[in-house]
């Protein structure tokens, strides 16, 4: 798919948010650098596709997607999610990829899943030179769609005792990448013998997912 096509699907689900038949899917982002990118591989998007279709109406395919950064397969996707532990590379080939990607229309949520933040900010800085990262007020309609979040995002896990932070980079007026920060957000949306998480927390979780799916595919 084309930056063009991807452009035009964008808009046609937002005419709708209706994603267009069985074969939308999403799509987790492997990368380099030897930071697991497959930390949240085996029910993490499935369980959030599977609320998304349940409780928003959309018919996403419930097989995810495995994409690398500088692949042009990732412009067969509109929304994908990172996560991870530790480092991250990217190389000139895969920024400007990543870059045209977001910039066609396309969505990367990055979920910290605890020891990512020094890596994947300046990775991203190689792929947007000219922005930084911007903490969402919690007004910021991505945090009011479907499910209301006054406070911003839930807390899924502790890790330093800091409250969760939600990052954004801002292309043309456009929310192109969404960073969720000591909140661990992809855990969240696993299933519930992985981490023990409470229903109230894995709800919590999977409701913010669903808002940055709407959020996603309608602006």
């Amino acid at each position: 798919m084309t930056r063009k096509l991807l452009a035009l699907c964008i808009l046609l689900l937002a005419s709708s948010f209706q994603p267009a038949g069985p074969s939308m899917k999403i799509a987790l982002l492997k990368y380099s650098g030897g930071g697991d990118w497959y930390a949240n591989l085996d029910t993490s998007l499935k369980n959030l596709v599977d609320f998304c279709n349940k409780n928003l109406g959309t018919s996403i395919s419930p097989e995810q997607g495995i994409v690398e950064v500088g692949s042009p397969d990732l412009f067969n996707y509109p929304f994908v999610h990172m996560t991870g532990h530790g480092n991250v590379v990217f190389n000139s080939q895969e920024a400007q990829n990543l870059r045209n990607y977001l910039m066609g229309g396309g969505f990367l949520h990055i979920s910290d899943n605890y020891g990512m933040d020094k890596f994947i900010r300046p990775q991203m800085k190689r792929v947007f030179p000219e922005l930084d990262f911007v903490e969402l007020p919690f007004n910021h309609p991505i945090y009011h769609q479907k499910y209301d979040f006054p406070g911003g995002l839930p807390k899924v896990h502790e890790h330093e005792g800091r409250a969760p932070e939600g990052y954004g980079l801002i292309y043309d007026g456009r929310l192109v990448c969404f960073y969720d920060f000591e909140c661990d957000l992809g855990d969240g949306w696993e299933d519930p013998e992985v981490h023990k998480d409470s229903p109230e927390a894995r709800q919590k979780a999977l409701k913010m997912g669903a808002n940055l799916i709407q959020y996603a595919f309608t602006h």
